[in-house]
């Protein structure tokens, strides 16, 4: 509860902070002394330290899975502050509000973490996704960004009448939307249609708002028409969200459904592999070639949904690091430059070596080399997969998607390195250089000692 009250009330402090501050160093000092007080009071309830002590009736329940999670969102939201906060200045004139709107995604973000009814879930997304329609179309001189919100929000709400329709099935069939309940119910009693239909809607409703195919057809014109700067945030830390909250729902829910519904998690699973990577390999545009490989990307983490047991868990929180802090790194390098081809980063190497450097990590750990946190995330996703029985085939489908990344993702490393060009010609300050080395590190780190991270599950 301590980082659900505190995001919510740092939020509406964002909203005033543009009348009380007149300087934007100072709206941003005061988003970042917020994320860092989030993220020290979110630690401080992992170690049984409760601020805020509200009788939520069973409705929301914390626990350590989900306060791990919130550990690393909060963490990542921090280092996409201090990589590319400055940076939402030249989006438009509302700097304070749009540091609100995601200070308001992180309170949508600690729901979806510890909800323990239908209704939080429900709740949870849609304040997650509202603010992010308004992002997407921040920059209203541009019709790409216009679109993209139009259409964001279109199928976005489709998606949540989906959802709710689900929900209403599932309440028909038990009479509460307590999933604790629901579980009991389903293993005392034979699915009947209503309950087994409200999955299904569910299963496609999270699937769209993860962009899991065939639910991801919006992905790549609604990344690449949002401002830069903001598909950074889209693309990490609400897409790991989205996951948790998938995990639990079917953990938690429909866990003792899973034969019911694997078949379907492992079809999309192959299909979001397949669409996400193949697709990416055709693009010419390196923002667009990254929404299509976050689609690649929650293929990989569809197994973890797929599988739904301990090493699956323990991949998603290691997979949500690793994803997001080189996905971050590279956008933040992205925004920098004007040409958002693969011929935009030729010859970046010789003018910006340092940066070059930091961006192939990124780069490597998305393509799952090993050393990479990237690796190792993959290799648990693998690891669950392979744990499950008949499903063996499943593993070697994703290991050869995986291979088919390598491709696009070194085709932007060969262009900083093996390529003439005048990439480099932005002035970046040494702190953001020295921020993308501890990104770098932090990738390396988790890819030598995962148990840095996933020892806190257990602590």
């Amino acid at each position: 509860m301590n980082a659900l009250i505190l995001s919510a009330l740092l939020g509406v402090v964002m909203m005033f902070s543009g009348i009380w501050l007149k300087s934007k160093a100072a709206v941003r000092n005061t988003a970042i002394a917020g994320i860092i007080l989030l993220l020290v009071v979110n630690i401080l309830e992992m170690c049984g330290t409760v601020v805020f002590k509200i009788d939520t009736k069973g409705l929301i329940v914390p626990d350590r899975f989900g306060l791990l999670f919130n550990a690393i969102a909060f963490a990542s939201t921090l280092i996409y502050f201090l990589l590319s906060a400055r940076d939402m200045e030249k989006v438009g004139v509302n700097y304070a509000e749009y540091l609100a709107l995601i200070f308001f995604i992180l309170c949508g973000i600690t729901l979806t973490s510890s909800y323990q009814s239908l209704l939080i879930l429900f709740l949870g997304i849609e304040i997650i996704s509202i603010p992010l329609y308004i992002l997407t179309g921040s920059d209203k001189r541009n019709l790409k960004s216009n679109e993209a919100a139009l259409k964001y929000f279109l199928l976005g709400s489709f998606s949540t009448g989906l959802m709710l329709m689900g929900i209403a099935l599932i309440y028909g069939a038990v009479g509460t939307f307590d999933t604790n309940y629901i579980t009991m119910f389903t293993a005392a009693n034979k699915p009947g249609v209503l309950m087994i239909g409200g999955m299904l809607l569910l299963l496609f409703s999270m699937s769209f708002k993860v962009s899991a195919a065939p639910f991801h057809f919006w992905t790549p014109d609604v990344y690449d028409g949002a401002p830069t700067v903001f598909t950074s945030f889209m693309a990490t830390i609400v897409k790991a969200a989205v996951f948790i909250a998938f995990i639990r729902l079917f953990d938690q829910t429909f866990g003792v459904m899973q034969k019911s519904w694997q078949l379907f998690a492992a079809v999309i699973a192959i299909a979001t592999l397949f669409i996400g990577n193949i697709t990416a390999v055709f693009q010419q545009s390196v923002k667009r070639m990254l929404a299509y490989s976050s689609i690649a990307q929650a293929g990989f983490m569809m197994l973890a949904v797929f599988s739904m047991n301990t090493a699956a868990k323990e991949g998603l929180l290691l997979y949500a690091a690793a994803y997001s802090l080189a996905t971050i790194g590279i956008f933040a390098v992205l925004i920098k430059m004007s040409d958002y081809t693969f011929e935009g980063f030729n010859g970046l190497a010789k003018r910006q070596p340092l940066l070059a450097a930091t961006t192939t990590i990124c780069l490597l750990s998305l393509a799952g080399i090993p050393l990479t946190a990237g690796f190792i995330s993959k290799f648990f996703m693998l690891r669950a997969t392979m744990a499950t029985n008949g499903y063996f085939w499943l593993g070697i489908f994703a290991v050869l998607m995986a291979a088919v990344s390598v491709y696009y993702y070194f085709r932007v490393i060969q262009a900083m390195y093996f390529k003439e060009g005048e990439a480099g010609n932005f002035e970046v300050s040494t702190t953001f250089k020295w921020l993308m080395v501890l990104v770098s590190t932090l990738i390396i780190l988790l890819g030598i000692w995962p148990d840095l991270l996933i020892r806190w599950l257990y602590f």
